[in-house]
């Protein structure tokens, strides 16, 4: 049964997030709200939550999946970054971008886009998900909340709660959401190019 929790959006409870913590460590898929849209997120090392998130999104193994990182200093160990790409993460993180880069050892391979290595990777501004972030220690595996066949991720909490019970574990219910999703930024080639554009302003990156 899909247990669904109100967390504060600017102060949220420290019991509900260590609890959310202790859940996602269990292997449980969870909904949370962060700067940009209403993700889905789960352990980095669960199988078996990463099979569910991809069911529910109906995802291929060519999607790329995101890393939610603390900080900077989180990126460094599961990206490779050099010296001129870290200068522009540092400059527009925490914030609404993705960030494709190459993926480190530390990344499960599973996660990894099977032909490039590559990882998302973000720094979300939003109390959720940073309070989350800090009590787990390590990143959060997320992907966006949008459903098959739809145009934008699903924002309001009713429709979340409907159209996921018994699909997801808890369901972190801050309000409602963005519409937008984040703007994906590729840096595996070397220079940036803008993959998608969404709430993060693209023009640093053009």
């Amino acid at each position: 049964m899909t247990q669904h929790w109100h967390l504060h959006p600017e102060n949220p409870q420290p019991r509900l997030l260590k609890q959310a913590v202790e859940r996602l460590k269990a292997g449980e898929l969870l909904v949370m709200a962060t700067d940009a849209s209403y993700v889905l997120v789960c352990h980095i090392g669960d199988k078996a939550a990463l099979d569910r998130l991809r069911r529910v999104r109906d995802l291929d193994d060519h999607h790329h999946l995101t890393l939610l990182c603390r900080d900077l200093s989180e990126i460094g160990t599961y990206a490779k970054v050099d010296n001129s790409v870290f200068r522009l993460l540092k400059a527009h993180t925490p914030g609404a971008y993705t960030f494709i880069l190459p993926g480190t050892k530390e990344v499960p391979k599973r996660l990894l886009h099977p032909k490039k290595q590559t990882i998302g990777i973000r720094i979300p501004d939003h109390p959720v998900a940073q309070g989350l972030l800090e009590l787990m220690g390590e990143p959060l595996l997320s992907t966006t909340l949008q459903m098959p066949g739809e145009t934008e991720p699903l924002n309001d909490p009713e429709e979340i709660v409907s159209q996921l019970q018994k699909r997801v574990d808890v369901i972190l219910d801050s309000g409602y959401g963005g519409l937008l999703s984040t703007t994906v930024v590729d840096f595996s080639e070397g220079n940036p190019l803008v993959l998608r554009e969404g709430l993060g302003d693209p023009a640093p990156f053009q």
